[in-house]
C-alpha cells in the first residue's frame, strides 16, 4: 500500500512553505503599529486649533448631510485638506542636539542681549527645516533652524534690547515642525533653562561720612583729630592739649614735646529701605527711578566695604558685594500688601544701624515723612529719598532728618553731594 506523503513536510530537495497561521501575525503587528502611529501622530501633533477644525469639519458633512447645502460641504473639505497638508507637513527627522547660551547673564537696562543657539544632528539621517521657538520672560522669539547633513552643527544668534529691569528666564527652546496655521504640529524641547538679570541703572556717588566714630571695625575717614584708634604720625605740643597724647620717647629725643595725631575711624552700619506699595507712586517710571536710587547708593556702601542691609516688602538681604545687590534689585516688584510704617519693620530688622537710608515715592508727604521717621534713634543719620518723576530737586533738613527729591537719576549725585 502506497504511503501519503505531506509535500510540505517532505525530506530534503523540496520547499517548505510558511503556515498561514505564522503570516498573519506578522500582518496584525504590523497593522497594530501602524495603528499606533497614526494614533500617536494624532494625540501628540494636532493642537488644540487642530481639534477644533476637526470637529468642525465633522458638524459640516453632518449638516450638509441633513440640509444639502453644498457651502457646508465644501468648508468641510476645506478643513480636511488642511489637516491633511499640515499632517504631511509636520513629517520629517528632527532629531536634533540643541544648546543655549548667553554672552552675558548681567546686563544693563536698555542694553542688548545676545543669546547663542547651538543646533547639530548626532544622527545619521539628514534632519529636515524646522522652526525654533525660544521664549524670553513672558515673550516668544522664533527663528528657522535650516536642514543639517550627519555630524553638523550650526550657531544661530537671537538679540533683543532689554527694555526695563527685570529677572527673565530663557528657554526651553522648542523645535516645531507643522503647518502655519498651527493645526498640526510637531514638538520637543531640547534645552535648558538660563537666567538673565537686567540690573537698574546706577550712577556713582559721592563718599557720605555718616557713621560712629572710634569703632574697632571702622575704617580711616582722612580726617585727622588728636584722640582716635588709628595713629597717624606727631606735632608740637600746643596749648591745651591732651598730657596723655604725648609721646614721651620722641619729646626726649627733640627736645620738646611732641602730641600724637589720629585718623578719625567711623563704622557705617547702613540700612537701606524702599517702599514697594505702588500706590506710593504716581506711575512706573517713578518706581523704577527708587529702584535705581536705591540701587545706586547700595552700589556706593559696598565699593567702601561697608555693612548693608537692604529691606524691600517682605525682603531683607544682607549683599556683601554690588553683582549681588543689582541682581537682587533685579527682582524688586511693587507689592500692595507692605507694611505701612517702613521705620518700624526696618528699625526690627537693623536695629543697630548708623545709617538709615529710605527711598519713596511722590504720594508720600513730607508730613509723612516725618512721621514715618520718629521710631528712629536720633544718634542714627537718617536721610528720605522721595523720588518724583520729572520735578526739579531739593534738599532739606529738619530736627536730624534730611529730606531729598529727586526728579531723575542724574539729580541724585548732586543732592547726596549737598547732604554729605
Amino acid at each position: 500500500m502506497t504511503s501519503m506523503t505531506n509535500p510540505s513536510t517532505s525530506g530534503t530537495g523540496t520547499t517548505r512553505r510558511r503556515p498561514l497561521a505564522t503570516t498573519l501575525p506578522r500582518r496584525v503587528r504590523f497593522l497594530r503599529r501602524f495603528g499606533r502611529g497614526i494614533r500617536h501622530a494624532l494625540l501628540a501633533f494636532v493642537s488644540p486649533l487642530g481639534w477644533i477644525a476637526l470637529a468642525l469639519a465633522t458638524a459640516c458633512a453632518g449638516g450638509f448631510l441633513l440640509l444639502g447645502w453644498h457651502e457646508l460641504l465644501a468648508s468641510a473639505l476645506a478643513l480636511v485638506a488642511m489637516l491633511l497638508c499640515g499632517l504631511m507637513m509636520s513629517l520629517g527627522n528632527t532629531r536634533i542636539r540643541a544648546s543655549i547660551g548667553v554672552a552675558s547673564p548681567r546686563v544693563t537696562a536698555g542694553s542688548e542681549v545676545v543669546i547663542h543657539v547651538d543646533v547639530a544632528n548626532p544622527g545619521r539621517a539628514s534632519t529636515a527645516a524646522a522652526h525654533g521657538d525660544l521664549p524670553l520672560g513672558d515673550v516668544h522669539r522664533g527663528f528657522v533652524i535650516p536642514p543639517l547633513i550627519p555630524g553638523t552643527s550650526r550657531r544661530t544668534d537671537v538679540s533683543f534690547t532689554a527694555a526695563s529691569r527685570a529677572v527673565l528666564t530663557i528657554g526651553p527652546l522648542r523645535v516645531r515642525k507643522g503647518d502655519p496655521f498651527a493645526l498640526v504640529r510637531h514638538e520637543r524641547a531640547t534645552a535648558d533653562i538660563l537666567t538673565v538679570y537686567v540690573h537698574p541703572r546706577i550712577v556713582p556717588l559721592p563718599e557720605l561720612d555718616a557713621g560712629v566714630r572710634r569703632d574697632l571695625e571702622g575704617r580711616p575717614s582722612g580726617q585727622i583729630v588728636d584722640d582716635d584708634l588709628d595713629f597717624h604720625g606727631l606735632r608740637e605740643y600746643r596749648p591745651g592739649d591732651d598730657i596723655r597724647n604725648v609721646h614721651w620717647l620722641s619729646t626726649a629725643k627733640a627736645g620738646e614735646l611732641m602730641i600724637r595725631q589720629f585718623e578719625a575711624t567711623r563704622r557705617t552700619d547702613t540700612s537701606l529701605t524702599i517702599g514697594v506699595n505702588p500706590e506710593g507712586y504716581a506711575g512706573p517710571e517713578e518706581f523704577e527711578l527708587a529702584v535705581s536710587v536705591l540701587a545706586s547708593i547700595g552700589v556706593q556702601c559696598l565699593e567702601r566695604h561697608r555693612p548693608l542691609t537692604v529691606h524691600a516688602g517682605d525682603a531683607h538681604h544682607s549683599p556683601t558685594t554690588p553683582g549681588i545687590l543689582l541682581d537682587l534689585c533685579s527682582g524688586i516688584r511693587p507689592d500692595d500688601g507692605e507694611k505701612p510704617n517702613l521705620a518700624q519693620d526696618t528699625l526690627l530688622r537693623s536695629p543697630d544701624a548708623s545709617f538709615y537710608f529710605f527711598v519713596v515715592g511722590s504720594l508720600r508727604t513730607a508730613e509723612d515723612v516725618r512721621r514715618m521717621t520718629l521710631p528712629l534713634p536720633s544718634a542714627a543719620t537718617r536721610v528720605v529719598v522721595r523720588c518724583r518723576f520729572g520735578r526739579p530737586k531739593s534738599v532739606r533738613r529738619s530736627r536730624g532728618l534730611s529730606l531729598a527729591t529727586v526728579g531723575s537719576l542724574e539729580d541724585l549725585p548732586l543732592v547726596l553731594g549737598a547732604l554729605a
